[in-house]
């Protein structure tokens, strides 16, 4: 019956929680903050691509070569082009007719405002010197292996071999490792992103409802920790709405993407296999929600003035970030020491397991992680009430242990 009660109790507060943020016009603006987000950047980006692409269009590779020379070295310009993706082929062509002096016609080509010269050689091809900047080293081992093509088509000349080179598209059947290592990554950052996106609106809410005693009035009527239970599972239902409602839109887009992406995305293959991953991705999101908003739902207690809760945002997005940082790490190294340690670790457990589904087919660990995790939900609730009843109740709603630290004499 005390069970039930206190159930009762936590999901009454969740309830009242979900509906106070969810029907308000601003959750309006928050549930579109990723269209917003996403305009600014593609503003930004947009600006960032025309300055590249100016600065593409007038880069070149120059080669001061006789016109016989000149000649051959283009087609093998074209040849070995086809090699490179768009944006990582070196800059366009251009030969120059040699002057008297070479060098000095070399070193000119970087002084003309005509074009930007990232790489110029001269001289002859089986020993050719190559001019190049502080940051287009590639660019010079290119010219260099154009040199080498054009001095072996032009001694072989009619006798170079024609090479018809079938190519046939594979498709994996199983996930290959650089398939699992990228899917694992992708798992750890989505985790990563949702929550700094979404747990850090905790704070605001505890420290907001403390400073209007409203949170005195629910600790005298409900026990404090089905307070913070409930007030964590209320916000949690906030982000799972906000999840459903994106990732049907994103899901939907899904299929309109090109036939060569959609080829791509198919090498993302986790090794546990797509549903089960989908399902672990889930409950690994909820775990790491559940511990950081638990963690953030106790520090937010103790503030009670807007000042103190900016003071707070930069080491929460710190702990963040660090649990990215660890969790990025063991995505890449499986099986390693730092990838256990991750793993472990109550706030980078749910990143580093959401890796592990990518990377390993093993169900048992994520049973044992989740129970883990669940297990340090329940402690840290715990510890953020009994701070909260013994710093801010017993004092009278007096300033936190945030405030007392802050004007302690040094």
């Amino acid at each position: 019956m005390s069970l039930r009660r206190t159930l009762r109790q936590t999901m009454t507060v969740a309830r009242r929680d979900f509906v106070a943020t969810v029907f308000t016009p601003i959750f309006l603006l928050f549930l579109f903050a990723p269209v917003i987000m996403g305009a600014f950047g593609a503003v930004g980006g947009l600006g960032a691509a025309s300055v590249a692409d100016d600065s593409a269009g007038k880069a070149r590779v120059v080669a001061v070569l006789p016109p016989d020379q000149a000649r051959i070295m283009t087609e093998a310009d074209k040849r070995l082009r086809t090699a490179f993706r768009r944006d990582e082929a070196p800059p366009r062509l251009l030969t120059l007719t040699p002057a008297a002096d070479p060098e000095r016609q070399a070193r000119a080509a970087f002084e003309t405002k005509d074009y930007d010269a990232a790489g110029v050689l001269y001289g002859p091809l089986d020993r050719p010197t190559v001019l190049f900047g502080p940051l287009d080293r590639r660019t010079a081992r290119y010219l260099g292996i154009l040199a080498r093509e054009t001095l072996v088509d032009q001694r072989l000349g009619a006798d170079v071999p024609t090479v018809r080179v079938e190519e046939v598209r594979l498709t994996r059947q199983g996930a290959s490792r650089g398939g699992r290592n990228q899917s694992a990554f992708l798992a750890v950052f989505g985790v990563f992103f949702l929550t700094l996106f979404l747990a850090g609106q905790v704070v605001g809410t505890m420290a907001e409802e403390r400073n209007n005693k409203v949170l005195e009035v629910l600790a005298a009527a409900v026990p404090l920790e089905s307070v913070f239970l409930g007030k964590l599972l209320g916000m949690f239902g906030v982000a799972v709405l906000f999840v459903v409602f994106w990732g049907t839109i994103v899901g939907q887009v899904g299929g309109f993407l090109p036939p060569a992406l959609g080829a791509a995305m198919s090498e993302l293959t986790p090794a546990i296999g797509g549903p089960a991953f989908a399902v672990l991705f889930f409950a690994y999101f909820t775990m790491a929600y559940l511990l950081l908003g638990s963690v953030f739902l106790g520090i937010g207690a103790q503030a009670s003035t807007m000042r103190e809760i900016q003071m707070l945002s930069l080491p929460i997005t710190i702990v963040q970030v660090g649990m990215f940082a660890l969790s990025s790490a063991a995505a890449s190294r499986p099986d390693s020491w730092i990838a256990t340690a991750a793993e472990l670790f109550p706030l980078s457990s749910p990143f580093a397991m959401a890796a592990r589904a990518a990377n390993s087919a093993a169900i048992w660990p994520h049973v044992a992680a989740l129970a883990w995790q669940a297990l340090w939900v329940g402690v840290f609730i715990t510890v953020g009430a009994r701070l909260f009843r013994r710093g801010v109740l017993q004092s009278g709603s007096g300033p936190g242990w945030l405030s007392r630290l802050r004007r302690s004499p040094a």
